[in-house]
């Protein structure tokens, strides 16, 4: 499970145990920081009604449990969405859709719902609102203040980062001309990236698009999901990456 969901409190296995026994199906909802988008997913609707789990974006939580508890109860009457149409009568003023949740994202955000399903072998949808003019994330005019509120995860796994792909970050001239892994990343307080590789001087610093890091080592979208003032170290690449707040006065 990622750090989000270990932030839960103790006791929510039981909780969640309890809740798909009384109604069918529960929520795990997530609080959005400063960086990150809130979220939340069911757990259940595939155990009872053989129906992929869903996950949403973006909103209060409230309104994520909301939202998905109306979707949990259209399903419990026999209901099913599908992906491809468009879904009135979850918002006043806008529609929504479903997308195919990629595998690769599974462990990115489902991690209850992997452990109460044993495994990732079950299936899920993203619920994905429009804008206040009813556009989806992927038509043209869509608002830019919720651009990155909702990742598609139909489509985004060799893309996790929240940000444009042409987005400069920095790394090292290692990096870039001796091929050296990277074996520590930075997101700092004012939302830089730092993709370094341990040897470098100040000298050595050099500015390239985050596309171009991420085609080079996949491994990299592994810590998408740094927060503001996190940064992440590991050993070599495809080692384990351990995640820790900055200690600025060390760097």
């Amino acid at each position: 499970m990622n750090s989000h969901h270990s932030e839960l409190c103790n006791n929510v296995d039981d909780n969640i145990i309890e809740d798909v026994k009384k109604y069918g199906w529960s929520v795990v909802m997530i609080d959005a920081t400063d960086y990150l988008p809130s979220f939340a997913y069911t757990i259940g609707l595939w155990k009872n009604y053989q129906h992929p789990e869903i996950i949403a974006f973006g909103l209060s939580v409230k309104s994520l449990h909301l939202v998905l508890n109306d979707a949990g109860e259209t399903i419990k009457n026999g209901g099913r969405y599908e992906t491809g149409k468009i879904y009135s009568g979850f918002f006043a003023n806008g529609d929504v859709q479903f997308i195919s949740v990629d595998k690769r994202s599974f462990r990115d955000y489902l991690g209850y719902a992997i452990w109460f399903n044993e495994g990732i072998d079950f299936p899920a949808l993203e619920l994905v609102w429009t804008d206040r003019s009813n556009r989806f994330p992927w038509e043209s005019g869509y608002e830019e203040e919720f651009r990155y509120l909702q990742p598609l995860l139909d489509r985004n796994a060799d893309f996790k980062f929240r940000e444009a792909n042409n987005l400069g970050v920095f790394t090292t001239r290692q990096w870039l001309e001796e091929k050296k892994p990277i074996v520590r990343v930075v997101h700092d307080n004012g939302g830089d990236w730092q993709f370094l590789t341990g040897d470098q001087m100040p000298d050595d610093i050099r500015l390239v698009s985050l596309e171009e890091m991420l085609k080079s080592d996949s491994t990299l979208n592994d810590v998408f999901n740094l927060d503001y003032g996190e940064a992440a170290d590991r050993i070599d690449t495809g080692s384990d990456w351990s995640r820790s707040a900055i200690d600025y006065e060390d760097e």
